[in-house]
């Protein structure tokens, strides 16, 4: 069983856990093929818990789709609508949607699921592709013939807001102007990043400036809705692409342009860097950022725009150490940029440290703001103030378990294997997904900062190409494309969908075109993209661009 699924089956059980830990450690038991599995876990804890409606639906869930349990199965999930609304009817719907004719409700299908539209609001991000789906089907068998065309443009089996295509990039969410507070407006799902806007009486403060002038030029339409105001100043978070590259669209009213005092530094990094992952920019648009910033921040600066008080502050924050934190204090506001970002930099870069995100950390709780508004809004959802006291905790223990085990000369895919999982986490539960989202690359960045290229038990000594490997491999299997194909398809029915993954993607090395390697690539590609779309954003693009999907905004 994959480090995840461990690290959630284990968190999921623990008291008041939070139920989107649940939903998550479902939708990997689902991603991973682990069906079996993912019935055995639910219907033991929720058997000890006989209450909990989304505990006995998410049995009666993975139940239905073994061989031979419909019936019983149907009977947990119409039992758990009778303990709870919302969650239950919507695995009810997708699960009777996914057995032969419905199992003859498509009634029930269909009532479940307009219910579930209704009140999408209290769903988790992301729910509504596999409701359209599943109605379609429905509405097929109702006749509904119409309903069903359009239900069926809307689907898709993802569970997740993203979208992405080669044209606009990768975004998270549809394209939506959220206010957080009187004034303080944030542009998401226009970019990869998203871009705040602070409305004063005179002017109005940009905080970003997303990927490209388009992007950026279609989050200030949106604004345009709200106000005339001209753009007085943009606040740089940070030198990453994805911050900066639109500026040119949000200066032509003359704003001042204001960055940390290690914007220049950061900029020269990420210009000099490799090619970005997957659909991280819009295709044909370059990589490389010209900015000159009219005001370089190196400490604390106060200033008064259109009567709004704004206090900019600089931080070595986790991702970069051009960090720039902006402070609304009469608004109870802080943007903090990526400073939260779960990679501690780009994983393409040497950047990002774990004490400067712990600085940057308790830089932040001492502001005591009542908002947090991030860079992206996968962060902003998943890291709110009030995970930070023990988020930092957790994230300390996992510094400390991780420099012992270099020091014990433990590899890093060792180090992975621990899934270390602190037991502050139990007296913080706002702080579970947050930390579990961000171990994996913490450990990584800790370990790239504390060690060398060689490692005594002679990992990097040597080094080889995919090719040479592909050869070796292609050699112990008598030189045969099925050899590989079935090593790959015995890893899959494991759940080790990444490893068989990189096996296949070898085995083509040597076996290029064939079919049995390129269909089971494929397939194992998009079951990647499954795995990674509720835990890991960078994943999942990269995932989804090798696949070669297009995926249109939900809705």
């Amino acid at each position: 069983m994959n480090e995840e699924i461990a690290a959630l089956s284990r968190v999921a059980t623990w008291p008041d856990a939070d139920r989107r830990v649940r939903i998550v450690l479902a939708a990997q038991f689902t991603a991973a093929g682990l069906d079996a599995e993912g019935f055995r876990f639910f219907a033991e804890l929720s058997s000890r818990t006989p209450g909990e409606g989304l505990l006995l639906a998410l049995a009666g869930a993975f139940q239905s789709r073994l061989d031979g349990q419909a019936e019983a199965a149907i009977a947990k999930l119409d039992a758990a609508t009778e303990l709870d609304l919302g969650l239950p009817h919507y695995y009810r719907g997708i699960s009777l949607a996914g057995l032969p004719g419905c199992a003859g409700r498509p009634e029930t299908v269909v009532a479940d699921l307009e219910f579930v539209l209704m009140v999408g609001d209290q769903f988790p991000p992301g729910f509504m592709r596999p409701v359209h789906a599943a109605l379609s089907h429905a509405y097929e068998l109702l006749g509904r013939v119409e309903d069903a065309a359009r239900a069926r443009v809307r689907g898709g089996h993802l569970i997740t807001d993203y979208w992405a295509n080669p044209r606009d990039g990768f975004r998270f969410v549809p394209p939506r102007l959220v206010e957080h507070a009187p004034g303080v407006h944030v542009a998401q799902g226009y970019d990869f990043a998203d871009v705040g806007f602070v409305v004063t009486g005179t002017g109005v403060v940009a905080v970003d400036a997303a990927s490209t002038p388009r992007h950026a030029a279609a989050a200030l339409r949106a604004l345009r809705e709200i106000t005339e105001l001209p753009v007085t100043h943009v606040i740089l978070t940070h030198a990453h692409l994805d911050h900066v590259g639109g500026l040119d669209a949000l200066t032509a009213d003359g704003a001042v342009v204001i960055a940390q005092a290690n914007f220049p530094r950061e900029l020269a990094l990420q210009n000099s860097g490799p090619p970005p992952l997957g659909y991280y920019l819009p295709r044909g648009h370059g990589r490389q950022a010209h900015v000159a910033p009219g005001l370089l921040v190196n400490a604390v600066e106060k200033l008064t725009v259109g009567g709004v008080d704004v206090t900019l502050i600089p931080i070595a924050g986790g991702e970069t150490d051009d960090g720039l934190v902006v402070h609304l204090p009469g608004l109870d506001v802080a943007f903090v940029g990526d400073m939260c970002m779960p990679y501690l930099g780009s994983p393409t870069l040497a950047e990002g440290s774990p004490q400067g995100l712990f600085d940057a950390m308790r830089t932040v709780m001492d502001l005591r703001p009542r908002t947090l508004v991030h860079g992206h809004p996968a962060l902003t959802e998943n890291f709110p103030v009030e995970a930070f006291p023990g988020l930092l905790a957790a994230l300390r223990d996992l510094e400390r378990i991780t420099v012992a085990a270099i020091s014990d000369g433990l590899t890093l895919a060792e180090i992975l294997r621990l899934g270390h999982l602190p037991d502050v986490l139990r007296d913080h539960p706002a702080a579970v997904m947050p930390y579990l989202v961000t171990r994996d690359t913490f450990v990584q960045r800790v370990h790239r900062l504390r060690t060398g290229y060689w490692h005594h038990s002679g990992e990097g000594v040597e080094q080889f190409t995919s090719a040479e490997l592909s050869a070796a491999l292609d050699l112990l299997g008598g030189r045969s494309a099925a050899a590989f194909a079935t090593a790959g398809l015995e890893l899959a029915r494991r759940g080790e969908h990444p490893l068989a993954l990189h096996l296949v993607d070898l085995g083509l090395l040597s076996h290029p075109g064939a079919p049995e390697l390129a269909g089971l690539r494929q397939s194992l590609l998009e079951s990647m993209v499954a795995r990674t779309q509720l835990l890991n954003p960078f994943k999942f693009m990269h995932y989804a661009s090798r696949a070669g999907l297009e995926l249109d905004p939900p809705g």
